[in-house]
């Protein structure tokens, strides 16, 4: 005969599978950021700007969703839009 869960048990569960579901948004939004970054550093304009507004719409995605603060989002758009900035208007002034 089987046992009643406790609320603890089904709570451990709920749990378990948020932090897995988060672990993958986060690990998607690391994914595009790395993009971003090697785009940038290839030096391509036209590639860093498609990877930087993919990036930019993940990191609302994962904002939205509540697995990353508003905070944390704004600042990492801020400093990979700052990134682009610096990268590619030295390259415009040559």
């Amino acid at each position: 005969m089987a046992r009643n869960q406790t609320s603890a048990q089904k709570r451990f569960r709920q749990s378990e599978d948020r932090r897995l579901h988060n672990k993958a948004i986060k690990s998607e939004c690391r994914t595009y950021v790395k993009q971003f970054i090697e785009a940038v550093q290839a030096k391509d304009s036209k590639l860093a700007q498609e990877k930087l507004v993919l990036m930019t719409s993940k990191l609302d995605s994962a904002r939205s969703k509540g697995v990353l603060t508003r905070n944390a989002v704004s600042r990492k758009k801020s400093r990979m839009q700052r990134l682009y900035n610096v990268t590619f208007a030295q390259s415009a002034e040559k």
